[in-house]
């Protein structure tokens, strides 16, 4: 989200986990310490202090590495309907929100969903040769139903925007199939909404930089080697090939 440029970031943790989080990303990123569960995860008690904090921020992404505790979950979906800030919910916030989409017509706030092929097919009841077969569609009729901006994750990602809109991005490459590298398009969407762009055009245009940052490191190194850092390192360089001349 920094690298999107984002001017502040916080990260909402476990207290436990806060101390060890501040010396790890400090002073780029911010932290929040929030209650949490026994087994270290965010708790329901959160959402108090999360809504008392939530004019500090313009966006907000939920779902990387939070856990699929049942109290946790139960956080997510307090998050959802109540939180009136344009939201991420990727990760384990989709599988929260898998059992019962409906809730996402709750709030008129805006919403970008961001699955893989295996979160979406939990999300419609679908398999996953049946998205494979129509993965346009399919995208674009959930995001419909559900007003949301749906990003369906994979070869030529798709963008679908609770209009009806199509994109199909053209960026990218199968050395991004790596832990962290969905993360960081979580942050770059975060930024983009954050900056005040629209949910349709953040997201299309962030699966587009992203893509484009993997392109550059597999140019780099190969597609191999490439792991989420070097993602992070080369979004500079690609936002630089992705703004226009003048």
């Amino acid at each position: 989200a920094m690298r999107a440029g984002a001017g502040l970031v916080t990260v909402g943790v476990p207290q436990s986990l806060n101390t060890a989080l501040q010396k790890k990303i400090s002073p780029v990123v911010m932290t929040l310490s929030l209650p949490e569960t026994r087994g270290q995860s965010l708790s329901s008690r959160a959402l108090p202090l999360i809504e008392k904090e939530r004019q500090r921020f313009d966006a907000v992404a939920i779902g990387p590495g939070l856990s699929r505790n049942k109290d946790t979950l139960s956080l997510v979906k307090k998050i959802v309907v109540s939180i009136e800030r344009p939201l991420v919910i990727d990760a384990d916030a989709l599988f929260a929100v898998a059992p019962a989409p409906q809730i996402l017509l709750r709030t008129n706030t805006p919403k970008v969903l961001t699955p893989h092929l295996g979160e979406m097919a939990r999300l419609t009841g679908l398999n996953t040769s049946a998205i494979e077969r129509d993965r346009q569609g399919i995208a674009k009729r959930f995001a419909i139903k559900y007003r949301c901006t749906l990003l369906l994750k994979g070869q030529r990602s798709i963008v679908a925007s609770p209009a009806g809109k199509i994109y199909v991005n053209t960026t990218g490459n199968v050395g991004m199939a790596t832990a962290g590298s969905g993360d960081v398009l979580t942050g770059i969407i975060a930024a983009f909404l954050g900056q005040g762009i629209g949910a349709f055009e953040a997201t299309r245009h962030a699966v587009y930089v992203h893509g484009k940052a993997g392109d550059l490191a597999a140019k780099k190194i190969g597609k191999v080697s490439l792991i989420a850092s070097d993602l992070l390192e080369l979004l500079p360089a690609a936002f630089q090939k992705s703004l226009p001349r003048r």
